[in-house]
């Protein structure tokens, strides 16, 4: 599945950005590089406080906090410049039932307020001209309520916790079916093989879905996406349950993958709306530990289901436990795009006053499709061509997600072939690889820890290799644990040797997708949409083949000689956070995409 992508439009992460930092654009401010805004998922606190100056007041008025970016603009409106019309360059507009005295003491720094006939939240304003058009922009105030900045933290918990439950179904829905496998083709009268392409179908459409749907998610709002994706997901599972023949499975399964990635791929941009960047560490630790625990855990129970009611009925209870959260995604589930709530003010402001001039920053500086469809497919790709960090990091995610399919194949070998344990029963192992992911994501804490450590140190210069001493622990356990499984796995002995095998495999996975994350999205900013997408079409490439060839991998190669084989390339990929601690920032130097770190 495609459990993670990041946004391809410019994203609203506080502090929301002002419009003179586009292109092509004049505005009341003039802003330097170094006082713009955080632009991905792993932006550094740091650089959110910095010292402020008018323009990066303005620009921080989702925060809760009220201290004036200049103390000499914090109690007169004498620096305010005017258009030739009379009118403020920037100011407050608000009206309505939302007009009080305590206004005033709000962003006081940024003009006088203007009021109007209708109900309006407290709302800043800038004066900016765009492709020789003028335009006022609209702003969140600072304490908003209606900024998902500013929502209550519980709430915010609430909307993730949506999402870590659509993610954990589509999770378990990508791999319940492959423990239904044998019966389904035994009904059909079909060999195994194709039954295995229900997992190809599934992997090699969220490899490619992404690149061309993401960005036309990203334009839609991300509610309607959710709740239309996940509604068309749910109801695939009632013709998966009453197919009649193996083709309608394959292509159901095809159409299965397209809704279940699109349903996940807004994740990223979806916590960057709500939280800020240096609080985001948290959510997608769990949201990555949610994402391959349901991958992995899913033949727990298929196989009880499939020896006991039938293949069918793995699908059928799949779509049943989808309905309490698809009812309470269409009903509980908001819009979180901040740009939403300014688009709709612009447009009220827009009728009640006659001035076509009110805009939402999204209205005039949303990319163009074509070259947002250009970052997620062509730059996509390109990079991970050309450029060796992403390259690298692709190859080992890629090779964590091809070791999860193919123990879908051998770890039935392992149990019920060499052991002749029941199908049921020959699931429970999978309970190992579930409680690696757990204690993987707690063990991560750690590395959080440790970053927010230097992260408040000043005399600590923060670069992406900072993001790597989580891997270079946690990441060679999965050679560990391959290593382990491979040399335990014979008939004659006991299953715990095998089972103890399972947890680091995934415990060290865990591991490879946060740093592979973390350390693209820092290295390369805002140009890290294109390199984790490249790096999913490679992760998913891989997940979808080898289903194919995993069982005649292990059987003729000998399940313990291919185990091997899979260890000692662990063991030669799980270099590759040493290599990039020590070199990466030559790597980043040689660049032109990655970010600049002042020399480090």
């Amino acid at each position: 599945m495609s459990f993670y992508a990041p946004s391809f439009r410019t994203p609203q992460p506080r502090p929301t950005s002002l419009a003179t930092e586009r292109a092509n654009s004049v505005g009341y401010f003039a802003r330097t590089p170094q006082q713009s805004r955080p632009t991905t998922p792993t932006a550094r606190a740091a650089s959110m406080s910095a010292a402020p100056n008018p323009v990066t007041h303005l620009s921080r008025a989702n925060s809760k906090t009220d201290e004036p970016a200049n103390a000499s603009m914090a109690t007169s409106f004498t620096s305010i410049q005017y258009n030739e019309k009379g009118e403020p360059k920037i100011g407050r507009i608000v009206g309505g039932k939302y007009v009080e005295e305590a206004n005033q003491d709000i962003d006081s720094d940024c003009g006088p307020i203007k009021a109007v006939d209708i109900d309006m939240p407290l709302t800043l304003t800038e004066m900016v001209t765009h492709d020789e058009k003028e335009y006022i922009i609209l702003t969140f105030a600072t304490g908003d309520k209606e900024n998902p900045f500013n929502w209550n933290p519980w709430y915010k918990r609430g909307i993730s916790t949506m999402l870590n439950l659509m993610t954990l179904f589509i999770g378990l829905a990508t791999t319940a079916y492959s423990s239904g496998i044998a019966s389904m083709c035994a009904e059909f009268g079909v060999p195994a093989i194709q039954g295995q392409l229900g997992l190809f179908t599934f992997n090699i459409a969220c490899a490619i879905t992404p690149m061309i749907l993401a960005p036309l998610c990203e334009l839609a709002g991300r509610k309607i996406v959710y709740a239309g994706a996940f509604l068309c997901f749910s109801l695939i599972f009632i013709g998966l349950a009453l197919a009649q023949n193996i083709g309608t499975i394959i292509g159901l399964r095809l159409i299965l993958g397209l809704f279940g990635c699109v349903g996940t791929i807004l994740v990223g941009g979806t916590f960057d709306d709500m939280y800020e960047p240096h609080k985001r560490g948290r959510p997608m630790a769990m949201f990555s530990f949610v994402a391959i625990f349901g991958t992995v855990a899913a033949p727990i129970y298929a196989g009880f289901i499939d020896q006991s009611i039938g293949w069918r009925w793995i699908e059928g209870v799949q779509g049943l436990a989808n309905v309490p959260l698809l009812i309470a995604v269409f009903l509980f589930f908001p819009e979180t795009r901040g740009g939403v709530a300014l688009h709709k003010r612009a447009g009220k402001l827009r009728e009640a006053t006659g001035d076509e001039r009110y805009v939402a920053e999204d209205d005039i500086y949303t990319p163009d499709l074509k070259s947002m469809l250009r970052a997620s497919s062509v730059k996509a790709i390109r990079m991970l061509v050309t450029e060796p960090v992403v390259f690298a990091f692709g190859m080992w995610i890629a090779f964590c997600w091809a070791v999860v399919f193919l123990f879908l194949s051998v770890i039935p070998i392992t149990f019920q072939e060499k052991r002749g344990w029941s199908e049921g029963v020959g699931g429970l192992p999978y309970i190992s690889l579930a409680v690696g992911t757990f204690l993987g994501w707690a063990a991560h804490h750690l590395q959080m820890r440790k970053y927010d450590r230097l992260q408040a140190d000043p005399n600590v210069q923060i670069v992406p290799e900072h993001r790597l001493y989580g891997s270079m622990f946690g990441a060679v356990w999965l050679p560990i644990g391959l290593f382990i499984y491979s040399f335990t796995q014979y008939g004659q002995l006991s299953w715990v040797g095998p089972v103890i095998g399972l947890a680091p495999i995934s415990f060290g996975i865990y591991f490879v997708f946060e740093s592979t994350y973390s350390y693209t999205a820092d290295c390369y900013g805002e140009n890290s949409s294109s390199a984790i997408a490249g790096q999913g079409l490679m992760r998913n490439t891989l997940g979808a083949v080898t289903p194919l060839f995993a069982n005649a991998f292990f059987h003729n190669v000998g399940s313990q000689y291919a185990g091997l084989i899979l260890a000692l390339f662990g063991t030669l990929l799980s270099l590759i956070p040493f290599v990039m601690f020590k070199y990466g920032h030559l790597l980043r130097a040689r660049s032109k995409l990655a970010r600049d770190y002042n020399g480090h």
